[in-house]
């Protein structure tokens, strides 16, 4: 933990009425009631025209729906919320809610709401004075290119330090994502072949099987890059390359992280193909003629001593035809003797969702005609999701107890959009695919060696 460990007294939340309260943030603070994390007031605000009855039925109802109601912790959970109605821009919203923090020293601020209006609740929250020994928490997504990421940033920092500004992605607190840093640094066996000499690539795979369900408005100011890549992915990414930290406080792991990134090239636009389902334009909320990608494939490189020459894949998209995340490092071709046998790369693959896999390729002669080869996959670990704390729970838990471990810092942001920013402003054209197919034909233009392995998910696990 870090050395900013002293807890919050108080969790007040900016947008109490809306989506993503209702789909993730209640049933986190029930969880987080039932766990023992957390025994101090919630505040709710949002401009909703509600009151607090109307807040707790909304509550309750968000646990039964996404979750299940726990009754003993939800009532422990109701007695701790109380409610400000207000408009963001009224200073009197403020006024009421300094009356509902109270006597509270070490309030977090929680900014569930759309990014545009983080700076007027800053602002808001600047002018009165409560701000001293507070901290806030920011919802991706954190800009939508360098420039407006900078911007963001020097709003806050008007009013916190950088060691009270937690950003969150969720995604780092899904426990496979969580782990892999213990997957990589507490076994010894991976360390000797986890370096150019031995990998020959990296491919990243993050599926879904859905589109974009009712959110089209939203999806129109983001598409895929800016939805899961700069940010879920490029975490991924980092967990996967970063080198040993020093130490396992939240500093010493986030420096590493930076590096990897501060060692990527800009992204090329030639090697970023985006796509768009078909059927997408006619989505409530998305403009007739949308250049916006449901879809993107990218190559990338990391120029450092561990990495260098070694490409790294990554895809993501909708209306894919499975739902899973998965990596893929693929090995070199042993130097061998055994010509004949046409001997495919070892890799070992790692699979985040829907169930926990770890495997290795092996290459084995074949059962049926020994003078012939196959590959097998030795399969190391395999199990579906346990009943594991939440992401969201993960996350608010550490944000209130000051462990900045799995938040996003400045640097590593800026680091993030610098990356993709030329990419995206090159205003590449999105090429039209099929639902339920691996994306556009365009990607083949952009293939690993030995071509993308496409995850195969057992319904069992999905």
């Amino acid at each position: 933990m870090s050395p900013n460990s002293t807890h919050s007294d108080t969790l007040v939340f900016f947008g109490a009425t809306g989506d993503l309260a209702y789909k993730k943030i209640f049933p986190a603070l029930q969880a987080m009631v039932k766990r023992g994390t957390l025994d101090v007031p919630v505040i709710g605000v949002a401009k909703g025209g509600w009151n607090l009855d109307k807040l707790k039925e909304r509550a309750k109802d968000s646990c039964e729906k996404h979750g299940g109601l726990d009754s003993a912790a939800f009532e422990k959970l109701s007695a701790l919320l109380q409610y400000v109605d207000g408009d963001y821009n009224d200073a009197a919203t403020f006024q009421t809610l300094c009356q509902k923090i109270g006597s509270a020293q070490r309030p977090a601020y929680y900014l569930a709401i759309p990014p545009a209006a983080f700076g007027i609740v800053v602002e808001g929250l600047s002018k009165t004075g409560r701000t001293r020994n507070a901290r806030v928490i920011i919802e991706k997504p954190f800009g939508r290119d360098l420039q407006s990421a900078r911007e963001l940033n020097n709003i806050l920092l008007q009013t916190f330090d950088e060691k009270r500004i937690f950003r969150i992605d969720h995604y780092l607190g899904k426990q496979p994502v969580h782990s892999m840093l213990f997957f990589r640094f507490a076994n010894e066996m991976l360390e000797p072949f986890w370096n150019r000499s031995h990998i020959d690539s990296i491919q990243i795979t993050m599926a879904e099987d859905f589109g974009v369900q009712g959110r089209g408005a939203f999806y129109e100011q983001v598409g895929t890059v800016r939805d899961v890549v700069q940010n879920h992915l490029f975490q991924v990414l980092a967990n996967l390359a970063m080198e040993p930290p020093i130490r396992t406080d939240s500093e010493s792991v986030r420096d590493e992280k930076v590096k990897v990134l501060k060692a990527m090239s800009p992204l090329d636009p030639k090697n970023l193909v985006r796509g768009q389902f078909r059927g997408y334009r006619q989505e409530p909320g998305v403009a007739a003629d949308s250049k916006v990608e449901t879809f993107a494939a990218l190559k990338l490189h990391i120029d450092s001593w561990r990495w260098r020459g070694v490409p790294i894949y990554i895809r993501a998209g909708k209306c894919l035809p499975v739902t899973c995340t998965e990596i893929l490092i693929r090995l070199r071709q042993p130097p061998t003797m055994y010509k004949r046998y046409n001997l495919e790369s070892n890799y070992v693959r790692l699979r985040i969702s829907p169930d926990i896999v770890m495997g290795f390729g092996m290459n084995v002669t074949s059962p049926v005609e020994e003078s012939r080869s196959q590959l097998s996959e030795l399969l190391a670990s395999r199990h579906p999701y346990a009943k594991e704390m939440d992401a969201y729970e993960r996350v608010l838990s550490d944000a209130m107890a000051g462990d900045a471990t799995l938040f996003a810092r400045e640097d590593y942001v800026e680091e993030a959009w610098r990356v993709v920013d030329p990419a995206l402003k090159a205003d590449t054209p999105v090429h039209e695919y099929e639902p339920k197919t691996w994306g556009p034909a365009e990607v083949e233009h952009l293939t690993p060696p030995g071509g993308w392995q496409d995850p195969v998910v057992n319904n069992s696990t999905a």
